[in-house]
């Protein structure tokens, strides 16, 4: 007999004479209740088992953890809360669990570092279940966004020879031995005998390749891994993350900061309205967590008004010299409650920065624009003025900035001068530049972590726990 998710058995319009369920035991009690979950849903089904007529050793195997296949006739629920159980005729156990080892035990509340240490068990608990559900929706939604917007998907490489930040912080790829590694004459790694013929490295973005792409396509995003070799042990960072890169010709800075509000606001609707439930269990999760916190330590929103914060206001432009102003002349900053004192302009700004913006001084979402060149990668335009270039970034509350984008800088003489002035070798970027050489246009793009976006979406306030397996330093398990 073919079996039914736990979910449309919760949600069927009527009972049933006869179905089938299979999924795992969360509990079961008085030798005769299975709380029974399939990852369809956040919710469990009620099992109702015939103890007196089930053999002593079967109702010994149902444990937390067992998977079992329950056969019975779905009825109303006598219990509060639910709407439908079984009761059960036939129940087979799939695998067994033994109890005694299990590490996922509900009535254990098992901490979060305990559960990041057992990754692959995690899944099992609500939360988890609940933030993995989200993260699914979220990512369709990505997809379902550029798609209905007509972009183009493309896949850019994860191995690749250039460093798009600039930052120097990537993992080096090899197949060059690392005893007897080759040698040119004066004693620097001979990559011409490795794998590629150069050195190369996993990806920290697909954004250079992705312009090569929107300048014949119009209109492209990526959606996949990049790699970080930062080593920084920080609830914020991960060493393997996916990116959202749109790039779009004929774009400008004001068409980038209107594609990407968009954007955000459509996949964060889209995504209250598939998952109900699970927002909702997330938001009593939060809640359970900043009980245990100070009261100047709480968050002034609860998960589901946080959510609609950011639906329900326009996100407000504000330059990058104007908030240097606002920082500087605040009363944190005058009375050095911030870690980091904003004294002049040209400073990089925080988190601390970045969340006093958007949630005591504009109490909306904020989208800086035009920073200082130094502070910035070398593709971004350059501005008028010569000292500041067409960036943007996108400033949330609870988490500061979620998204960074430009518009690029298109103009071929500009870009080389840039270019030298970092000492980025032309060479190495050949084929970026002959995107200037060859028909270039004002074309604009973004980056945003998605495991950021999952990060506030779900209220967790540690990356790892938004990612089915985190790769952060000393830490590559499972």
């Amino acid at each position: 007999m073919k079996h039914t998710k736990v979910k449309d058995l919760l949600n069927s319009a009527k009972t049933l004479q006869e179905v089938n369920a299979k999924g795992w035991v969360r509990t079961f009690r008085n030798n005769q209740f299975i709380a029974l979950n399939d990852g369809s849903t956040i919710h469990n089904i009620q099992c109702v088992v015939d103890f007196e007529n089930t053999a002593e050793e079967t109702l010994k195997r149902i444990t937390t953890g067992a998977a079992v296949s329950v056969t019975g006739e779905l009825v109303e629920s006598k219990g509060a809360g639910q709407k439908y159980e079984i009761q059960v005729s036939k129940l087979e156990i799939l695998g067994d669990c033994d109890a005694e080892k299990f590490p996922i035990q509900p009535k254990n509340k098992p901490s979060l570092d305990f559960l990041r240490e057992n990754a692959h068990l995690r899944a099992r608990t609500n939360m988890f279940g609940a933030i993995m559900r989200v993260r699914s929706v979220l990512s369709f939604a990505v997809h379902n966004y550029f798609q209905e917007k007509g972009f183009v998907y493309v896949n850019t490489p994860i191995i690749t020879g250039s460093d798009a930040e600039g930052a120097g912080e990537m993992f080096k790829v090899t197949a060059l031995p690392f005893d007897g590694t080759p040698k040119t004459e004066d004693g620097k790694i001979n990559y011409k005998e490795d794998f590629f013929g150069k050195e190369t490295n996993l990806t920290v973005s697909g954004q250079l390749e992705a312009e090569t792409y929107a300048m014949a396509l119009g209109q492209v995003y990526t959606f996949g891994p990049t790699f970080r070799a930062e080593n920084s042990n920080t609830s914020r960072h991960l060493a393997e993350f996916w990116m959202i890169e749109p790039e779009v010709a004929f774009n400008d800075l004001n068409d980038n900061m209107d594609l990407a509000e968009d954007f955000i606001q459509h996949v964060i609707k889209y995504t209250m309205d598939k998952c109900q439930d699970d927002l909702k269990f997330l938001e009593g999760r939060l809640l359970d967590e900043e009980k245990a916190k100070p009261q100047a330590e709480r968050s002034e929103m609860a998960l589901l008004e946080k959510l609609n914060f950011v639906l329900e206001n326009n996100f407000k432009r504000v330059s990058y010299t104007e908030a240097i102003d606002i920082l500087r002349d605040c009363t944190p900053n005058k009375k050095k409650k911030f870690n980091y004192i904003i004294n002049e302009w040209g400073a990089d700004l925080q988190s601390e920065h970045e969340r006093y913006l958007v949630e005591k001084h504009f109490k909306c979402p904020v989208i800086l624009f035009d920073y200082p060149a130094n502070i910035k990668a070398f593709y971004m335009r350059l501005n008028e003025d010569g000292k500041t270039v067409r960036a943007m970034d996108i400033l949330f509350p609870g988490i500061g900035e979620i998204v960074g984008g430009s518009q690029r800088e298109e103009r071929f003489d500009v870009l080389v001068e840039k270019m030298k002035a970092l000492g980025i070798d032309e060479e190495e970027l050949w084929w970026y530049l002959d995107t200037r050489r060859f028909g270039s246009a004002v074309h604009s793009g973004f980056g945003l972590g998605f495991e950021r976006l999952v990060l506030f979406v779900t209220g967790m306030t540690n990356i790892r726990d938004v990612i089915p397996f985190p790769r952060t330093p000393m830490n590559a398990e499972f």
